[in-house]
């Protein structure tokens, strides 16, 4: 981890004293390329942050207080450029922060900077970004070559893993926190759809966009969703507070606080509170669970590090007193090519804003046809994996494709939900929930699988690689999405004959069930620094 200024960190938090540039040895990490906009002068000015905290005593009124954490790019903010990492927004600054970004600043954080991304989050390597492919050297085995370090939220990923960010926001489309925290080594977590707010944040594919939360530890991802105890001074005294994990009017998609109440009704679970990083943790009495393991996930394709991870975990899993049962979802196999329908689909609608005229960047070459400059405009403006995929989309909505793609690929997501469904032994809180699932004691309280089918891949390796093989990184990612479930991703060793690497390991829960995920995330992440220091 990089060393503070003491004056700068304490208990993971910033002084409000340090205020000169560059910021949390930023200077030491331009080779990773994790932050397109870091933090200046003006952005730490305490004045200007109208912070009233002055003491180490007051930050117990916030778990948050002073914590620096990392913004992607396409989140905005007031102080920062919001470019999506694309050209056709230059130095776009947004007038408002987005909620959630506001919602960290009134809970005490510290934005200490915009990270980098794929350009407008298409991607799963970070290599699609005006400002350069984000370098990620930590590996066993890569020759001081620069690894993969995820996409879309690769720059988020990094900027935890070096230690630049407490913690850091991204968004997950397909995968886009949970593949970067495989292949860097944090924790990576997608919550249920609809549970933070989307306001502020630029879309790609509104049905799957989420909000997703990286740090190194799932006790540090708690404390940035909700559901952490808030100490209030000298007394211990606490309550249960929410950081971001709140209802948003301003977001269509948010869900309703009546819906929230249904849901914590249905989740009748001990909560795993957590009361400030460093602290010692307090579990709730310790339970078992049916873990599942669907055999639809043993792909072929699976390397052999990534597949003694995965039944390492499962033999750790045992060992702790869970259960392990095979599942069936049988529509896994064509989650992947129905996503990579409906992402475009969508995103083809959300850009078509983007035309030079109404803002974002022109095209310098004026011409009397409207319509040449709004190609021109575009066709300087984005990039080539972004162009690829509005075609797509293009030709998914067009009158000869809606009814084979569009509408088929609707049918195989509803299949996805479904079969999920199936196999969780809690119901869905979105769906009415008969006698009969009422009583049932069937079916598995989590899935444990796999978070990428490969390790990170060197970055030079991808020059070669075709759109195909990237897009089928997020095989294990898409099906949660597409789902709207909740999913972490933690790093585990793979003590493999043939290499040694840092493995991504998923947990799915029901939809609403993120508590759970987050408990038995953080008792095999802390089981997994115990056996591997």
């Amino acid at each position: 981890m990089t060393k503070w200024p003491r004056n700068l960190y304490f208990h993971g938090r910033i002084s409000r004293s340090y205020a000169a540039p560059p910021f949390l040895g930023q200077t030491r990490h331009y080779e990773s390329n994790a932050f397109v906009a870091p933090s200046t002068s003006q952005t730490l000015d305490p004045e200007s942050r109208q912070t009233t905290q002055t003491s180490p005593h007051a930050w117990n009124a916030s778990p948050l207080s002073e914590r620096p954490i990392a913004i992607k790019d396409n989140i905005c903010t007031k102080d920062f450029p919001t470019t999506c990492a694309s050209n056709i927004l230059g130095d776009f600054k947004s007038p408002y922060n987005a909620t959630v970004v506001e919602l960290l600043q009134k809970a005490g954080a510290f934005v200490v900077g915009k990270t980098n991304m794929d350009e407008f989050g298409m991607g799963s390597h970070n290599i699609h970004s005006r400002f350069g492919a984000v370098q990620n050297y930590f590996g066993s085995e890569n020759n001081g070559e620069a690894l993969s370090a995820g996409g879309s939220s690769g720059g988020s990923a990094m900027a935890v893993k070096e230690g630049q960010a407490w913690a850091a926001l991204g968004t997950d489309t397909g995968g886009s926190v949970r593949l970067p925290a495989a292949y860097t080594g944090v924790v990576g977590f997608k919550p249920s759809y609809g549970l933070l707010s989307r306001y502020g944040v630029v879309a790609y594919a509104n049905s799957l966009d989420t909000v997703g939360i990286l740090a190194q530890t799932p006790d540090a991802v708690r404390l940035v969703f909700g559901k952490a105890l808030k100490l209030l001074n000298h007394d211990r005294s606490s309550l249960s507070i929410d950081i971001l994990n709140r209802y948003d009017a301003n977001d269509p998609t948010s869900l309703s606080e009546s819906t929230r109440s249904r849901i914590t009704e249905l989740v009748d679970r001990p909560l795993f509170d957590v009361t400030r990083a460093g602290d010692k943790i307090s579990n709730a009495q310790k339970q078992q669970y049916k873990i599942g393991v669907p055999h639809e996930y043993n792909i072929e394709e699976l390397t052999p590090s990534v597949r003694d991870a995965w039944t390492s975990t499962l033999a750790s899993l045992r060992s702790n007193g869970h259960s392990i049962h095979s599942i069936s979802l049988p529509t896994t196999r064509q989650a992947l090519s129905a996503y990579y329908v409906l992402a475009p689909a969508e995103a083809c609608s959300n850009l078509a804003k983007y035309d030079g005229v109404r803002y974002g960047r022109r095209t310098a070459t004026l011409d009397d046809e409207v319509g040449y400059l709004f190609a021109k405009s575009r066709g300087e403006g984005f990039g080539k994996e972004v162009q690829r995929r509005i075609l797509l989309g293009t030709y998914s909505l067009s009158a000869a494709a809606m009814d084979n793609h569009f509408i088929q690929a609707q049918r195989i997501r509803r299949l996805v939900q479904q079969d999920f469904d199936a196999v969780f032994r809690l119901p869905n809180p979105l769906h009415p929930i008969t006698q009969r699932e009422a009583e049932s004691n069937r079916g598995v309280d989590l899935i444990v699988v796999p978070t990428t089918p490969s390790p990170p891949p060197k970055i030079l390796s991808l020059a070669h690689s075709s759109p195909l093989d990237m897009y089928t990184n997020d095989v294990f990612t898409v099906p949660a999405s597409l789902a709207g479930l909740p999913a972490v991703s933690i790093p585990k060793f793979s003590k493999n004959t043939d290499s040694n690497h840092l493995i991504g390991i998923q947990m799915i829960g029901q939809f609403g069930d993120d508590s759970l995920v987050l408990t038995v995330a953080k008792e095999m992440h802390d089981f997994f620094h115990a056996q591997d220091p």
